[in-house]
């Protein structure tokens, strides 16, 4: 059997699937509010109303393949600015959590990738390292920051909406398993946030807010687009 083309007659690489599956299954991570039903399948195609999360899908329209999602299998293409790739796991794409206040992330590191500072309003986020070494580090309210390097099988937590990143610091590419208490955990990544918005946040308020000069939050922008 394998997990992530990763053989799991390995005791290592069992007990990494151990963990994810620990980390999707416990009662204590579910953040969104309980479901009132056995499943409600989302179905993204509804008419839009006002409802926190989506209409269900008929039951009778419901198959098993709602419950099974292959999209983390296949490793994503990190050539871009930061090195990484996100491939999701939530609702948008595995309509069977709906309701169910969890969803997984594939994250993908090229040697020297970085998954730049963000934060995810709406969960906490545990993570596994599959493969690699990397610096997990987060900052609290208080400006306190936290951080450590971990490897392969080693687990972390971040608490919801904290500012957060993550740095392979090893030699080769990476690979790092998310898990959320949120079928849709929302990300705000700080580089696109302040310097690609649409409309654009005022350069004064950038000039000011960070201490710089004009020119650099012009030099800024140009790099996203």
């Amino acid at each position: 059997m394998a997990f992530l083309g990763l053989s799991l007659s390995s005791p290592s690489h069992l007990l990494l699937g151990m963990v994810v599956l620990w980390l999707l299954s416990s009662p204590a991570f579910s953040a969104d509010p309980d479901p009132l039903q056995d499943f409600c399948v989302a179905d993204l195609n509804a008419a839009p109303i006002s409802v926190n999360g989506f209409p269900c899908k008929p039951i009778t329209n419901v198959t098993s393949d709602d419950f099974f999602f292959d999209g983390l299998i296949k490793e994503g293409n990190t050539t871009n600015t930061f090195g990484v790739n996100v491939t999701v796991g939530n609702v948008l794409a595995f309509p069977g959590l709906n309701t169910l206040g969890i969803s997984m992330n594939r994250v993908d590191f090229a040697p020297g990738g970085v998954n730049p500072p963000h934060s995810h309003p709406r969960a906490t986020e545990t993570g596994v390292v599959i493969e690699g070494k990397i610096l997990v580090g987060f900052v609290t309210t208080g400006n306190v920051f936290f951080s450590k390097v971990v490897t392969t099988g080693q687990v972390f937590v971040i608490p919801r909406g904290l500012v957060h990143f993550e740095l392979n610091v090893g030699k080769g590419k990476a690979l790092i398993i998310t898990a959320f208490n949120s079928q849709l955990p929302g990300a705000s990544v700080l580089p696109f946030a302040l310097f690609a918005s649409n409309p654009s946040i005022p350069d004064e308020v950038l000039t000011k807010g960070f201490q710089i000069d004009d020119d650099v939050v012009k030099s800024i922008r140009s790099k996203f687009g």
